[in-house]
């Protein structure tokens, strides 16, 4: 909802203050140099990306016009779900969970918290670092080396598409003035005509410098920031995941674990410790209120 509103503010003001100055919006509307700039724009990004990056680059644009996934009520259910799988383990013994983080896909635990066993990448972190926990003779700070390395290739990946878009808004000035140059070209080719004719080959030329400054500063270079940003969220929910496991795994109580991973939330999203007591008090299952 924000960015739609950031780029009617954008659209509005420059509008708004070109039409104060008695500008004239129809000599802004310049199709040729607008295909210019932005196709060759968007050449540049098929030149220097691989096909799968593409999609996640278009995936991760439209990502920008949604709410962030990871709400305080998203939070809430991850501890509910780390409360169920800790104290069942505790109660039952953590080989009694194998089939479970064998097969996530078929567990009745996963089922009970849907919101979780959704989330795909989450899943797998969470069942590969429990299972290889459950195999035994891994030191858990050597464990912790191995899930801080998967969080550093998920960043990695995920932070490819907004530097893929930050390099095209900077291509978008320089692109911006070869459509101006390509306009000069043609003044140029059009001198000794009428005055009106090539003042507005001029004023079309100029247009192209603009659109370029403006679409880099004004709108990709923004929205690969959003971009960035949401994926810090996601890297901060992982956090969450990691610190909880690494707290269990380490022989505390469900309840210290929890709250290690509770402790690593970011503050505007995160649960005060009644409601995440009074949360996992309220879940239904074998676990209920094990860990409160």
């Amino acid at each position: 909802m924000f960015p739609i509103i950031g780029i009617v503010v954008v659209f509005a003001c420059i509008a708004g203050g070109y039409l104060i100055e008695k500008g004239n919006l129809l000599v802004l509307m310049q199709p040729a140099e607008l295909l210019i700039i932005l196709g060759a724009a968007i050449g540049t990004v098929l030149i220097g990306n691989p096909p799968h990056l593409l999609k996640a680059i278009v995936s991760s644009v439209f990502g920008v016009f949604k709410s962030s996934r990871y709400t305080a009520a998203i939070y809430l259910d991850t501890l509910r779900f780390l409360n169920d799988f800790f104290a069942t383990s505790r109660k039952n013994g953590l080989t009694a969970l194998e089939k479970d983080l064998d097969e996530p896909d078929k567990s009745e635990l996963f089922k009970r918290h849907p919101t979780f066993a959704s989330d795909k990448h989450a899943m797998h972190f969470f069942c590969d670092t429990m299972r290889t926990f459950l195999a035994g003779g891994v030191d858990v700070h050597d464990l912790d080396q191995v899930m801080e390395t998967d969080l550093e290739v998920l960043h990695k990946q995920n932070r490819l598409p907004a530097s893929a878009l930050n390099t095209m808004a900077d291509s978008l000035p320089g692109l911006g003035i070869v459509a101006a140059v390509l306009g000069v070209v043609i003044t140029m080719g059009s001198l000794g005509g009428p005055p009106e004719e090539i003042g507005h080959k001029v004023a079309a030329a100029l247009v192209g410098t603009f659109l370029g400054i403006l679409l880099c500063y004004g709108f990709l270079g923004p929205i690969a920031a959003n971009i960035k940003k949401q994926n810090d969220t996601e890297g901060d929910y992982f956090l969450c995941l990691r610190m909880g496991l690494l707290a269990y795994m380490k022989g505390v109580s469900p309840l210290l674990a929890l709250e290690a991973a509770r402790r690593a939330i970011p503050h505007y999203v995160r649960p005060t410790f009644l409601e995440m007591d009074t949360a996992c008090r309220k879940q239904s299952g074998p676990a209920k209120a094990e860990a409160a």
